[in-house]
């Protein structure tokens, strides 16, 4: 089964204007990286052009859509039962951004089924190891 998650999804971008801008996104979990997840924002909602992409923990999204959660730059907190929001703080402002529920849980429910809750640091505790037994002189 591969390791990479890849899910579509829509976001609305909240700010001062009447309506929020909405975007289509990319949520994305690898098993290589099993701690992370990543938000890829499309190049248009960036200043320079290029795609935008957030990572941050998979268990700060996953206490998120149940109270608020994060400390930081990346901040997570239900709002109602079907919305949620994330709000991302750089060098260059802070983004507010929400999401429908039911798409953020479908996939953390996929990423689970490729690396289960409490199996990550498993591979990467092997890893430390072997590299250890590795490097004695």
């Amino acid at each position: 089964m591969p390791s990479i998650v890849e899910q579509p999804a829509t976001a609305r971008i909240i700010t001062d204007a009447p309506d929020p801008k909405t975007v289509s996104v990319t949520l994305r979990y690898d098993g290589a990286d099993p701690l992370a997840i990543r938000i890829v924002f499309p190049p248009e909602v960036s200043f320079d052009g290029d795609e935008v992409v957030w990572a941050f923990a998979r268990d700060l999204l996953e206490s998120g859509l149940r109270l608020p959660s994060g400390e930081g730059d990346v901040q997570v907190w239900p709002c109602g039962r079907a919305q949620v929001v994330l709000e991302f703080h750089s060098p260059d402002g802070v983004a507010v951004v929400q999401f429908d529920t039911a798409a953020l849980r479908r996939f953390l429910d996929s990423s689970y089924a490729r690396v289960p809750a409490g199996q990550e640091r498993h591979d990467i505790e092997v890893e430390t190891e072997l590299s250890k037994l590795l490097h004695r002189t």
